[in-house]
């Protein structure tokens, strides 16, 4: 496949000093000009005898580049401070939740359940059941998507659902020999025995087992694959820093603009508090080209600059019924329509989530591209925004591959991203999905949009996308 593409793609529609020009698009036309005048106004996606699911409220942590303030933390720590911080800025009593899920992708084996140990820290009653799920980079996408399940389907009024990534400290284990070893001398019952296992042990035993960075199915990482990816699209690496730059740009225009009203400040234990994601670092694109590859040497164009960095984080949000919602007084900030879960080739394929999903999401809720007001694609690598870009503006892609008609076509540069994304804001792979249903409910309040769509690709070849619709202001 990547050489039918690289020789098809080259002439994709986005031009390679395309995200240049649209900085000072975005800059310069963004939330004064929309907030002053409201979309004019569209259907409503509501169905007869189905219920309305909203979100009432999301929150999260500091998005911390890993190894910083929260290094001494455990993963537990930062979900705990998500939840009060969703407590606090809800004023929701403890005893009306119902239920809590968590996603996560590198889990604590001492705190497995960490949704559980999360909610009991932060105080919520033990008769509440919490569990956690996990489905690489949208793992809290599938946390929030069961809490809609759940309440459609009658279970429960409010959920908290949520994500949380700890990458300062992930578990390390020994040799499969070792850990042999070790299990058999907890079942040996002479002396002899022990003595006998422990002169088994060479050196080799004590080499430690690193959490795997490739994907199990074709040992490849990911940033690799992205690699492949852009060059089978014929994404430049000049494209990819311009991208990384805009998303920086972006999101500390947003940062100094008080548009992160997610955000809640922090006090790390033995620490200073934190109020503000650390990650954002506009650079220039002179700087950028001095990196070198880091994944396919000496002649790949995926860098750090224009990858998303290893973060800490946590989130959280409130999703309710909207009769409960109202019954409690709230006021909600958005219905969470339509959604749907892909998966295609994880070799070649990887990252095109967001291509796959958009159409398929697009159609379960009768829009078309252009009523989308709001789109927020998470950002994994600068080559996989513009390979999604570039596959989801292809007819040749979308027959060949896809089996559809026609492509769906590219999201607007000055809808998409607007206020940063993972390349900038970081990326706590179990918590993003919930800042990007935040964010798009945020944006639509501040636009004046209607409909909003995020998307987003995963390890595995999987990807995820769902519709969601302003709440009438």
């Amino acid at each position: 496949m990547a050489s039918m593409l690289l020789n098809t793609m080259r002439t994709g529609a986005v031009g390679p000093s395309w995200a240049v020009r649209s900085v000072a698009r975005s800059l310069s036309t963004t939330t004064q000009l929309k907030a002053q005048v409201q979309t004019e106004s569209k259907k409503t996606l509501a169905r007869p005898g189905v219920k309305n699911i909203v979100l009432v409220e999301g929150v999260r942590t500091p998005f911390l580049l890993s190894g910083t303030t929260y290094a001494d933390l455990m993963p537990h720590d930062l979900a705990r401070a998500a939840l009060q911080g969703l407590l606090n800025r809800t004023g929701i009593p403890k005893d009306a939740v119902d239920y809590l899920i968590y996603g996560t992708v590198i889990q604590e084996v001492k705190t497995s359940n960490v949704a559980r140990e999360a909610a009991l820290g932060a105080g919520f009653s033990d008769k509440i059941p919490a569990h956690t799920v996990t489905m690489a980079c949208i793992s809290s996408n599938q946390a929030m998507t069961s809490a809609v399940g759940m309440i459609a389907a009658g279970q429960c009024d409010a959920i908290v659902a949520g994500g949380v990534e700890f990458m300062s400290d992930v578990p390390i284990r020994h040799s499969r020999k070792m850990r042999k070893t070790m299990l058999s001398l907890n079942k040996a019952k002479s002396v002899g025995q022990r003595l006998g296992l422990l002169a088994s042990i060479r050196l080799a035993h004590l080499a430690p087992e690193l959490p795997a960075v490739a994907e199990f199915s074709t040992a490849e990482t990911m940033g690799h694959s992205a690699d492949r990816l852009a060059a089978a699209f014929g994404v430049t690496r000049q494209e990819q820093d311009e991208f990384a730059l805009r998303s920086h740009t972006l999101a500390k225009k947003a940062q100094d603009q008080g548009l992160l009203e997610d955000v809640i400040s922090f006090k790390v234990p033995g620490r200073d508090i934190v109020s503000k994601d650390n990650g954002i670092r506009p650079s220039s694109m002179e700087q950028m080209s001095k990196l070198k590859p880091a994944f396919v040497k000496p002649h790949g164009t995926v860098t750090a600059a224009n990858s998303s960095f290893l973060t800490d984080g946590a989130s959280a949000v409130l999703i309710m019924s909207e009769e409960k919602a109202l019954s409690m007084g709230f006021k909600p900030k958005a219905y969470l329509r339509d959604f749907v879960y892909v998966s295609q080739d994880p070799k070649d394929q990887l990252l095109l989530g967001p291509t796959y999903a958009t159409p398929k999401v697009l159609e379960r809720a009768g829009l078309s591209l252009s009523d989308i007001d709001v789109f927020e694609f998470h950002e994994a690598f600068a080559g996989q925004i513009m390979a999604n870009l570039k596959a989801m503006d292809s007819d040749w892609f979308a027959q060949t591959y896809m089996g559809r008609k026609a492509k769906v076509g590219t999201p607007p540069l000055d809808k998409f991203n607007l206020w940063g994304g993972s390349l900038s804001l970081g990326h706590p792979f179990g918590a993003t999905g919930c800042r990007l249903v935040t964010t798009v409910a945020h944006r639509l309040k501040k636009e004046g949009g209607q409909y909003g769509m995020v998307a987003a690709c995963a390890a595995g070849g999987q990807g995820h996308a769902m519709v969601i619709e302003a709440y009438p202001q």
